[in-house]
C-alpha cells in the first residue's frame, strides 16, 4: 500500500504493478492533476471515493490518494500467445468477464493450475484483482499462473480468434450441454459473473455457447464450480 500523491506518482513512473488507486472524490490540487496526467494511458483502475473510505486504510497524510500494489506482475495476451505457440504448446486460457469476488477468483486459479490452464485473462476495470485473499484461496497457484489484465476483452477475444483460438462461453443461454462442445486445439473458455453472465458483446464473438444442466431449484452453480466443470471436460478431451 502506498499513500500520498507524490509517492503514488513515483510508483507509477517506476513501473510498479498497481492493482487500483483510490482517490478522494473532491481532490483538486495541482499535484493531483499531475497524477491524472501520469495515469493517462495506463490500465490502472481509479476509484473516486469519500475520504472516509481512504481513512479506513490509513490516518497518515495520504493527501486523498492511496494505491494498492499488486501481488503479481500482470502479463499481456499478445505476448503470451506467441510464447506458448513457440514452445509447441496447445494453449488453453480462461477468461473471466465481470467476476469481482476474490475468493471465487482464487478458487478458479487453483483449478486452472490443476487442469493445465496456461493463463487467466481479466479486464482492467470492473473485475477482481490479485490481492492477498485471492492468493491465499488459490493455494499458491497465482504465484506461477500468468494473469493477463486487458483493457478491452472484446479486442482480446478478436485477437485470440485471429490467432486460431476457439472461444467457448459458459452461459444459461447455451445451445447445448457443455460435453458436446469441442475443447481441442487452442482454446479460451469465458466465464461470466453469477448475476449478469458473459456480456452480450463478448458472447457475439464466441464460437460455441454451452450450458451446464441444473436439476434442482437453484438456478446456477457457483462460478468457480462451473469453471471447474468446464475445465475438466476440456482436460478430458485434450488428453484423449
Amino acid at each position: 500500500m502506498i499513500f500520498g500523491v507524490r509517492a503514488v506518482i513515483e510508483a507509477i513512473q517506476a513501473g510498479k504493478e498497481i492493482d487500483k488507486i483510490l482517490v478522494k472524490k473532491d481532490i483538486q490540487s495541482d499535484l493531483s492533476k499531475e497524477l491524472f496526467a501520469v495515469l493517462k494511458g495506463t490500465l490502472i483502475p481509479v476509484q473516486r471515493v469519500p475520504v472516509e473510505r481512504i481513512n479506513k486504510f490509513t490516518r497518515k497524510n495520504h493527501q486523498g490518494v492511496i494505491a494498492f500494489i499488486s501481488s503479481v506482475t500482470y502479463q499481456k495476451v499478445e505476448e503470451q500467445v506467441p510464447f506458448f505457440f513457440e514452445q509447441g504448446k496447445n494453449p488453453f486460457f480462461i477468461m473471466l468477464d465481470g467476476i469481482t469476488d476474490v475468493r471465487n477468483f482464487g478458487a478458479i486459479a487453483r483449478t486452472c493450475d490443476c487442469a493445465g490452464v496456461d493463463a487467466i485473462i481479466i479486464p482492467a476495470k470492473g473485475s477482481v484483482s490479485v490481492n492477498a485473499d485471492a492468493m491465499k484461496t488459490s493455494a499458491g497457484a497465482l504465484h506461477t499462473l500468468p494473469v493477463c489484465r486487458e483493457k478491452n476483452l472484446k479486442d482480446t477475444l478478436q485477437y485470440l480468434k485471429n490467432s486460431g483460438f476457439r472461444i467457448i462461453a459458459a452461459t444459461e443461454k447455451g445451445d447445448y450441454e457443455y460435453t458436446k462442445a469441442d475443447y481441442t486445439g487452442p482454446l479460451c473458455v469465458i466465464m461470466g459473473a453469477e448475476d449478469t453472465g458473459v456480456s452480450y458483446e463478448n458472447l457475439a464473438l464466441c464460437d460455441e455457447w454451452v450450458k451446464i444442466p441444473i436439476m434442482g431449484t437453484i438456478e446456477s452453480l457457483n462460478v468457480s464450480v462451473a469453471a471447474g466443470v468446464l475445465m475438466y471436460e476440456a482436460l478430458k478431451q485434450r488428453i484423449d
